[in-house]
C-alpha cells in the first residue's frame, strides 16, 4: 500500500468494523501539528544548556530521537548519564511548550470535518496520548474539543505507555466499546504500534513522519490529513453499512 491508494485489504479492514462504535485519537500530530512547537521548545532549551556543543538540534535529530516518544525515553537519549536531570529537563520543557501552544497551535486540516462526522454518527470518542495531562487538556481545549471527547487517556496513567497497547485498551474499557468496531487515528510509529498491538485498524497521518517510516508500524491506511479522499472513501462505505444495519 502507498499513500496514493486505498488497498483492498484496507477497504475490507474498515468494512469489517460495521457497525462502527467509536473513534480514538492521538493528540500531538493527530489533532494538531504540535511537533514544530515541541521542536522549538527542545531546540531553544537544549541550546541554552550547551547541548551538542551549543549547536541547535535539527529536524532530523528531532524526528529520530524525540518526536512521538515518551519523556522517559527522551530523557535517556538526551541525558544518558543523568536520567534524573533528563526527566527534570523534560518537565521544564513541557511548561515552556504550554506557553507556546496558546500562540501557535493549529488543527490538522479537515479535523473539524471528521469530528462533525463522528458526532453526526453518534460515535463514542476518546483522546489517547503519551503527552502529560496538562498538555493534552490544553491542546484539546485550545482546539475547542473539550466537550467533544468523552475521555482523555494518558500513557503515564496506564501500566505502560505507548507503544504498549495499554492506553488504547483502557480507552475501549472506559467507552465500553469493542475493538472490533473501533478505529484509531495516529501519526507516529510508537502510536501506530500501540493501536495495532491493541487489535484495531489504525489510520496513520503523514503530518511530520515520512510515509516509509510509518509503514514499518503497519497502519491500515495512510493519509495526508483529514480531507484526504482515501479516508472519506472508507468512511462513506462504513456510513452506508451503518445505514444497512
Amino acid at each position: 500500500m502507498t499513500a496514493g491508494e486505498v488497498s483492498e485489504k484496507s477497504k475490507s479492514a474498515f468494512a469489517a468494523l460495521a457497525p462502527l462504535e467509536a473513534v480514538l485519537f492521538d493528540v500531538d500530530g493527530t489533532l494538531c501539528d504540535s511537533d514544530p512547537i515541541h521542536h522549538i521548545a527542545f531546540r531553544e532549551m537544549l541550546q541554552e544548556i550547551g547541548f551538542n556543543g551549543g549547536v541547535p538540534i535539527d529536524e532530523d535529530f528531532f524526528v529520530q530521537n524525540i518526536a512521538g516518544k515518551h519523556n522517559d525515553d527522551i530523557a535517556a537519549v538526551l541525558f544518558p548519564d543523568d536520567i534524573e536531570r533528563g526527566l527534570k529537563f523534560c518537565v521544564d520543557k513541557e511548561a515552556y511548550f504550554r506557553k507556546l501552544v496558546k500562540e501557535k497551535v493549529e488543527p490538522i486540516k479537515g479535523l473539524y470535518k471528521l469530528t462533525k462526522w463522528v458526532e453526526d454518527n453518534g460515535l463514542k470518542r476518546a483522546a489517547v496520548t503519551n503527552a502529560p495531562r496538562p498538555n493534552a487538556e490544553l491542546m484539546i481545549s485550545t482546539l475547542g474539543l473539550a466537550d467533544f471527547f468523552h475521555h482523555v487517556i494518558i500513557g503515564d496513567e496506564c501500566e505502560h505507555a505507548k507503544p504498549a497497547p495499554d492506553p488504547y485498551l483502557k480507552a475501549l474499557e472506559l467507552l465500553n466499546v469493542s475493538k472490533d468496531h473501533t478505529f484509531i487515528c495516529e501519526d507516529s510509529v510508537s502510536g501506530i504500534k500501540a493501536g495495532v498491538a491493541a487489535g484495531m485498524p489504525v489510520v496513520g497521518l503523514t503530518t511530520r513522519n515520512p510515509e516509509n517510516m510509518l509503514m514499518t508500524a503497519n497502519p491500515t491506511l495512510l493519509i495526508e490529513n483529514y480531507e484526504d479522499p482515501k479516508l472519506w472513501a472508507v468512511l462513506e462505505d462504513l456510513g452506508k453499512k451503518a445505514g444497512d444495519a
